[in-house]
This record gives structure tokens, C-alpha cells and sequence, in this order.
């Protein structure tokens, strides 16, 4: 069984930064993609940031481009999403994702992905 666990979340100015984690277990699995989505009340799921196995293929969404940067060390089974100048906009619960079938092109589509974590909450204050 695989698990995700988000941390990092909170409050913040705009203009802020926050750095999200995702730390990953399940004995028997490789997280091939790891990907962050965020969803906003009342919106949809919404794509930010995905990397591949080695981390030689990061995508992002328009969105985020130029402030938001991901990051992995397998290591650890770890995730992060570096967020810099952070807008009101930005605000959302922060879902982290992971692909375990083999690819080593990351998707932006929900359905992309296999195992989700529980969210962390990123409110930033105007």
C-alpha cells in the first residue's frame, strides 16, 4: 500500500515563500512521477508541478511558472515544492501524487496518477 504525507503548508503574505514536502512510502513500489496539484474551494484539481524518476523532466503549470520549483530525493521518497512569490491566488489545499506504473514522462492530468495524499492547506494573505 503506498502513502503520501504532505507537510509544509500554512499561512503567509503575499510575496511570501513556503516549501511543501511529500514523503512517500510502500515497500514494494517506485514513484516513477511525483507531482504536486492544488484545488481551490468551489474549483477543480487543478495541475502545478510534476518530475520524473531522476528529475531530468519537471513540468509545470502556467500558473506557477517562474515561482514554483520541484524538487525529488529518492533517497528519502521525498518530494518538495519550492514556492516563491506567493499570491492570494495560491491559495488552495496542496495534493501531492505519485505515478507507480513505469513512464518517464510526467502528466498533467488527474487521471495521470495512481495514489494521491491527504492535502496540505496554503492560505496567503493579501
Amino acid at each position: 500500500q503506498v502513502q503520501l504525507v504532505e507537510s509544509g503548508g500554512g499561512l503567509v503574505q503575499t510575496g511570501g515563500s513556503l516549501r511543501l514536502s511529500c514523503a512517500a512510502s510502500g515497500s514494494t513500489s517506485i514513484f516513477y512521477i511525483m507531482g504536486w496539484f492544488r484545488q481551490a474551494p468551489g474549483k477543480g484539481r487543478e495541475f502545478v508541478a510534476a518530475i520524473n524518476q531522476y528529475g531530468r523532466n519537471t513540468i509545470y503549470g502556467d500558473s506557477v511558472k517562474g515561482r514554483f520549483t520541484i524538487s525529488r530525493e529518492n533517497a528519502k521518497n521525498t518530494v518538495y515544492l519550492q514556492m516563491s512569490d506567493l499570491k492570494p491566488e495560491d491559495t488552495a489545499v496542496y495534493y501531492c501524487a505519485t505515478e507507480t506504473t513505469y513512464t518517464n514522462l510526467p502528466g498533467r492530468r488527474v487521471a495521470d496518477y495512481d495514489y494521491w495524499g491527504q492535502g496540505t492547506q496554503v492560505t496567503v494573505s493579501s
